[in-house]
């Protein structure tokens, strides 16, 4: 009988092992930043620049419907697609230069003539029906007319508001947006009229 050579028992195959490959911590972070960071800042960017963004109420000149501190959301893409209309509260730049953002209530549109008479707002010779205005308005004998492209701005709070009767009438292209929901304080939560 032949015996066959002995053959060394076979050792199990053990792969080589493989470099584990580390990301770096900054190469972590950095693909982390740009990949998810970066993007919803671009995201949040284009939401504030477009559509709406939140301010805060400074003054008084919206009393008693709004406060000083409170805070509001203001939409911008409305006013893309329309001129505002009457009674809306909006956000605008100062019309005489200053820095500050006003919020107003629009009175009168385009191609229309403001007067004020006995303590009344008249718009074409109507009187306005103005339930959130809680004191006579100031500035009687005046009359204004509303270029193209512009509006009548004024305050609810007819005594303590600069507003279209001191600065004349707002551009239209002045106008952040209009302000559409106040979500502090929490109390006051609620659509802004």
């Amino acid at each position: 009988m032949d015996t066959l050579p002995s053959q060394p028992p076979e050792s199990p195959i053990t792969p080589t092992p493989e470099p584990v490959r580390r990301r770096g911590l900054l190469g972590g972070l950095a693909r982390d930043f740009f990949g998810t960071i970066v993007p919803a800042l671009i995201i949040a960017l284009l939401i504030h620049v477009f559509l709406a963004q939140a301010t805060r109420v400074y003054g008084q000149s919206m009393e008693p419907n709004l406060h000083t501190d409170e805070r509001l959301v203001i939409e911008k893409l409305s006013y893309r697609f329309h001129g505002p209309r009457r009674g809306d509260v909006v956000v605008l730049h100062d019309p005489s230069g200053g820095t500050e953002l006003l919020i107003k209530r629009v009175i009168a549109l385009p191609g229309e003539r403001v007067m004020i008479t006995d303590g009344r707002v008249y718009v074409d010779g109507v009187a306005l029906d103005e339930p959130y205005a809680q004191q006579p308005t100031q500035g009687g004998g005046r009359t204004w007319l509303v270029p193209p492209f512009e509006v009548f701005v004024m305050g609810d709070n007819r005594s303590a508001s600069r507003d279209s009767r001191s600065f004349g009438t707002a551009p239209l292209d002045i106008i952040l947006g209009h302000a559409i929901f106040r979500y502090w304080p929490v109390e006051q939560i609620g659509v802004v009229r």
